[in-house]
């Protein structure tokens, strides 16, 4: 892929108040000017940021309805009714499920949880669900990671005599189901200060409730945490204000006393004796808890998490990562025909969206297909295959575009759809995927812009080698937890050459490993550059050269650092 680079460098004024700042708290400018640009001025602000504090969590009864939620939570206890809590089979519904589902087993014994099966039942709340819940004696039902559109399957529980308490955090429509109590940061009405809570951080909110209403101490709550770090981390959700407050204590819990299933999925990882950060949940963790779900049925996963005997947690996260290596299989292979088929679409060059339809496709991978496609082609993509007699898919975007409203303006074709800003799933009739294609295309192209369809790397500051030193890393350190919002910086270094003994490694000789030095230090610096083998022979030219990277510390010298490459390019004459 050829990027795009992109840096402005800072006028006078920044410059000067990045200078001040930095100076204040002895960091270097770059690091000042991170700190700005996340609107943090003053010391104060930073050591605010630095240090995330539980105390800093908002009032959860500043969420709408959550009085009538926690009255209606204890009221089902004090009667001993049956609860079951339900949930999304993706990682963030099955982490909500078992954030709510442990927290009051510990209260309650006359509760059980459900994850409806991907392919029988399909998203969200089913009929199935609620019957099964009605033969079980079930009367209240809490809902995590769905039904904020589940108008007539929530009718059809309140006739059966059954309530549902809903935490959702996708966007609703005007009409909202008859619950008891609509816990959404995303309601219209909403007065809950922070609006990119996960779904399961609605759930984790909701217990903080039920805990401050009955007197229970919040750290019986707070060791659930590393559910919550793994629900932001896997759903890309920004991690701003509450969000990195809950992730940056998820992740310190996970990094010291996770929880048992936690625990195991880690050691089949291979993540066991390191620290783990956000990029290890995104590529290592979550997959594995998404590929239950996507391979047979997500239950498996909240088993594995709410697991209380290490041994058998061990043999549950061996079958996930079964599922996991089922499913990689699988992902190239639909992949590549996916592949094929766009480059057969008519006017591939001119179109600024993908919509691919494949009877054949396994429903569980199709998101992952569709991720792929944004990634190569770098514009919005829906994938649709056949389920139940009808095309069922998943939309995914590129940086900036609303992919939730490019699906919503063709509603009337949809039979159900939902989401948020960067991916959707949807259902409609097979005879209106043709008509669906030409109308998403035709809002998308009135809508993106055109930086939006570019692989665009925003370079943070421009450092000398002689700046990327060990100290600078910790400082840098100090930012994580990463993620949207709150993105890893990049930045970038002009007129660097090779050593002399950079080299292309990996076993298909795709990557190199770098040692580069640069005209203004004595230092060599390592880097890595995975995927740009056919940069080798330039950099062997003894040529100047560009790079823009991320910094890491060095895997196999403690207290060094290591440069993550991400794009090289000739430098200027």
């Amino acid at each position: 892929m050829n990027y795009k680079w992109h840096y402005e460098a800072p006028d006078a004024a920044t410059a000067a108040a990045e200078a001040s700042l930095a100076s204040e708290l002895g960091i270097h400018p770059a690091l000042a000017g991170l700190l700005c640009e996340r609107g943090i001025h003053t010391p104060q602000q930073a050591r605010h940021f630095f240090r995330p504090q539980l105390t800093e969590l908002h009032d959860p009864f500043l969420m709408n309805d959550m009085q009538l939620a926690v009255d209606r939570l204890n009221l089902a206890m004090g009667r001993k009714e049956r609860i079951m809590v339900y949930g999304d089979y993706d990682v963030d519904g099955c982490t909500a499920v078992a954030l709510v589902y442990k927290f009051l087993r510990q209260y309650y014994s006359n509760i059980d949880f459900y994850i409806p099966d991907r392919y029988d039942e399909g998203y969200g709340i089913s009929r199935k669900g609620v019957e099964y819940a009605s033969l079980t004696g079930v009367g209240l039902i809490i809902v995590l990671d769905c039904g904020i559109k589940a108008i007539e399957e929530i009718a059809y529980a309140k006739s059966l005599g059954i309530d549902f308490i809903i935490c959702d955090h996708h966007v609703p429509d005007e009409s909202l189901p008859e619950a008891v109590a609509i816990l959404n940061p995303k309601r219209r009405d909403n007065r809950y200060p922070y609006t990119d809570l996960s779904g399961c951080g609605v759930g984790f909110k909701f217990m903080q409730a039920f805990a401050l209403s009955n007197g229970i101490e919040f750290n019986k709550l707070n060791q659930l945490l590393d559910l919550c770090a793994v629900s932001i981390a896997s759903d890309i959700v920004p991690v701003m204000g509450e969000n990195r407050i809950l992730a940056y204590h998820g992740l310190r819990c996970m990094n010291s006393n996770p929880s048992i299933g936690l625990q195991a999925i880690i050691e089949v990882c291979g993540l066991a004796d390191r620290e783990l950060a956000m990029n290890d949940i995104i590529f290592k963790i979550g997959p594995r808890i998404n590929a239950s779900g996507r391979m047979q049925n997500g239950r498996e996963a909240v088993e594995l998490l709410v697991e209380k005997d290490y041994a058998a947690a061990l043999e549950k996260a061996g079958r996930i990562n079964l599922y996991n290596e089922a499913r990689k299989d699988l992902d190239k292979q639909m992949t590549e025909e996916a592949i094929e088929q766009v480059k057969d679409l008519p006017g591939l060059e001119d179109r600024r969206s993908i919509v691919i339809y494949n009877e054949d496709w396994h429903k569980g991978v199709i998101g992952i297909v569709a991720s792929r496609l944004t990634e190569q082609y770098y514009r919005p993509a829906v994938v649709l295959t056949r389920s139940e007699g009808m095309a069922t898919g998943s939309a995914r975007s590129v940086s900036g575009f609303d992919v939730y409203k490019a699906v919503q303006s063709c509603e009337d074709l949809l039979e159900n759809f939902g989401g948020h800003t960067y991916a959707a799933g949807l259902t409609l009739p097979v005879e209106n995927v043709e008509e669906f294609s030409r109308r998403f295309e035709e809002y998308v192209a009135q809508h993106i812009l055109d930086e939006q369809t570019e692989a665009t790397i925003e370079i943070k500051a421009e450092l000398d080698f002689k700046d990327v030193s060990f100290r600078f890393y910790q400082q840098l350190r100090r930012f994580a937890p990463f993620g949207p919002g709150n993105p890893k910086p990049v930045f970038c270094t002009k007129k660097v050459y090779d050593y002399g003994t950079s080299k292309v490694v990996g076993r298909g000789q795709e990557h190199i490993k770098l040692e580069l030095v640069d005209n203004k230090s004595n230092n060599v610096m390592n880097g890595i550059a995975f995927g740009q083998s056919s940069q080798a022979r330039f950099i062997k030219t003894k040529r100047a050269f560009d790079i823009c990277y991320t910094i890491e510390e060095n895997s196999h010298k403690r207290g060094e650092v290591q440069l993550q490459i991400d794009d090289i390019r000739p430098s200027a004459e």
